[in-house]
């Protein structure tokens, strides 16, 4: 449900820019939004048994000061990224918006050069440094005809034009700071390719204070961790991925040589097997193990491989079958998995899946192939 009132100060949400919330009459206002006509309604949150205020009255509105803040600073700090984006990366921008988590400016280049957009970063905080004032004004005709606008008005009549310095000059109905210091900073937190334009992601005010303290604090919580000052953080990281990379490469060494000993037992114990069978369960062996040694196993053309590894998450199964067999290995596979509560399927020469930690793999298949 929602009021409409004769005059407001409730921001509502337009030119990529949030609403105000707040309170309006002692009722909480969830939403506002501006109809095709104009109309500006404001969304009440209402309480179980109440009603909306009655037609005529007058109500008392009060802005929600700390949500308005923001918005003001992320505003006028998307004015003066959009201007420094032209002036050092002749980028103008077609479209930009203030989200509640993320905030973007889209520009009319592909490809958006990074040290550019850094560049452009730096230019926007001198400018807030030095504290500019910020003006908002209606000017005349004459007035509007000779300002050095960055974009062209959206609309025709009360035209409302945003002055920052001698920065940037812009037409805009949104909500603005009244000095560039009040923006506090601007922060580019990503450059990307969006459909076939480039896209500069960013923060300011409050909300990149806030993003810039969590992200110390995992720093620091990583350098306390790690027994290091802050700034080693990434030298430690570096060197725990090279040990992890030889530590993998080790372990994938150890577990070649354990598949190569466990396909010369499965080989000998396929050999003797009637059925040309092998039914196995390897501890702590993993799906590339799995393959490595069924790969072998089934260059004997009748074989048919039933493996599984044992492991705390579960079990890895791998169903393969020799190029001279007609064994079902996805359909036994999926009754396999049916019977114990797992998942699984493949083609008929090949299938894999995973069943539940503890599960009998070996008497579960010999009960299903009868």
């Amino acid at each position: 449900m929602s009021v409409v009132l004769d005059r407001t100060a409730f921001y509502p949400e337009a030119g990529g820019q949030m609403a105000d919330r707040g309170l309006l009459g002692g009722y909480a206002v969830k939403d506002v939004q501006v109809d095709d006509a104009g109309v500006v309604h404001h969304v009440l949150e209402l309480s179980e048994g109440k009603a909306l205020p009655e037609v005529g009255a007058e109500l008392a509105g009060q802005i929600d000061r700390a949500r308005r803040r923001v918005h003001m600073a992320l505003h006028t700090g998307q004015h003066m990224l959009s201007r420094a984006l032209v002036d050092v990366a002749q980028a103008n921008t077609i479209s930009s918006r203030l989200g509640e988590t993320l905030c973007t400016i889209d520009v009319d280049l592909e490809v958006l050069d990074e040290a550019r957009v850094a560049e452009a970063e730096e230019l926007v905080n001198s400018v807030i440094d030095d504290d500019v004032a910020i003006r908002s004004f209606f000017p005349t005709v004459e007035e509007l005809a000779a300002l050095p606008l960055r974009r062209a008005p959206k609309v025709t009549d009360n035209i409302r034009v945003v002055q920052i310095g001698e920065f940037d000059v812009s037409p805009c109905g949104g909500t603005h700071c009244t000095r560039s210091a009040q923006v506090g900073m601007i922060r580019v937190l990503g450059v990307e390719r969006y459909k076939g334009k480039g896209r500069v992601s960013f923060s300011a005010g409050r909300r990149a204070r806030t993003e810039l303290w969590q992200e110390a604090g995992t720093l620091r919580g990583l350098s306390r961790a790690f027994t290091c000052g802050p700034g080693e953080v990434p030298v430690v990281i570096d060197k725990i991925r090279r040990d992890l990379t030889e530590t993998r490469e080790a372990l994938g060494a150890v577990r070649a040589k354990l598949a190569d000993q466990a396909a010369v037992e499965l080989a000998a114990a396929l050999e003797k097997s009637p059925e040309r069978r092998v039914v196995a369960v390897l501890e702590g062996a993993n799906p590339e193990s799995l393959r490595a040694i069924a790969a072998r196993l089934t260059s004997q053309p009748e074989s048919v491989v039933l493996l599984a590894g044992r492991a705390p998450e579960g079990m890895p199964v791998l169903i393969a079958r020799g190029s001279g067999s007609s064994f079902g290995c996805g359909a036994f596979l999926k009754r396999l998995a049916e019977a114990a509560g797992g998942r699984g399927g493949g083609r008929p020469e090949h299938a894999e899946g995973r069943l539940p930690p503890g599960t009998d793999f070996p008497g579960l298949v010999a009960q299903l192939l009868g």
